[in-house]
């Protein structure tokens, strides 16, 4: 079911902005450790190239992932953000800040359970169709303006918006700081684009 955007920003005064400009966050260690999503601070090199970008984002709203790299990545582009629980990365339990390799090779059948049903939770963490929920929730309030958080929050909001299923979804490339956008339309939302790098 296709969410009807039509609430109030929760975030301060409406904008010329119509619809959400997803930025995924700088980069992190353990990005470029390919581990499990956890709470790291980004690194400086992508704050370097956040703060390039200060001044070229849209003015609007603008809310925050909790997690340290998204405030981070925040406050490199000059953001004014409020942090959003609902723009969290799903909590991965006892995998979260594991290379995605040990855990491949210690507990094959769990990962291959996690990949195949979006609602098992083998790490005692969030679901991803819980986190996909949670998501649609959101854009269900009608937000209008800015949200920096992770590649995950990303998928789910492009799988609502496109009708896909979480494991369709999760197949979408997000690159570190590249913008996913998403307009309000009468009967849910339309993708304008997706992982455009706005720095290279």
């Amino acid at each position: 079911m296709v969410l009807r955007p039509g609430g109030a920003s929760r975030a301060g005064p409406r904008t010329g902005l119509n619809g959400v400009l997803l930025v995924r966050h700088a980069t992190s260690a353990g990005m470029r450790d390919a581990r499990f999503p956890a709470d790291p601070a980004a690194d400086a090199s992508g704050l370097a190239r956040a703060r390039a970008l200060a001044g070229s984002l849209p003015d609007g709203d603008a809310w925050s992932s909790p997690a340290q790299a998204a405030r981070e990545t925040c406050a490199a582009l000059g953001l004014d953000a409020r942090t959003e629980a609902a723009l969290a990365e799903a909590d991965h339990g006892r995998w979260a800040g594991v290379r995605y390799a040990r855990v491949a090779r210690d507990e094959p059948d769990a990962l291959a359970s996690w990949l195949a049903d979006p609602h098992a939770v083998p790490h005692g963490g969030e679901s991803r169709a819980a986190l996909a929920a949670r998501v649609a929730a959101w854009l269900g309030t009608g937000p209008s303006g800015i949200a920096v958080c992770d590649a995950g929050v990303i998928r789910a909001a492009l799988g609502h918006a496109l009708g896909l299923a979480v494991p369709a979804a999760d197949r979408i490339d997000v690159a570190p700081l590249s913008t996913t956008r998403l307009t309000a339309v009468r009967d849910g939302w339309r993708v304008a684009h997706v992982n455009r790098k706005v720095l290279d």
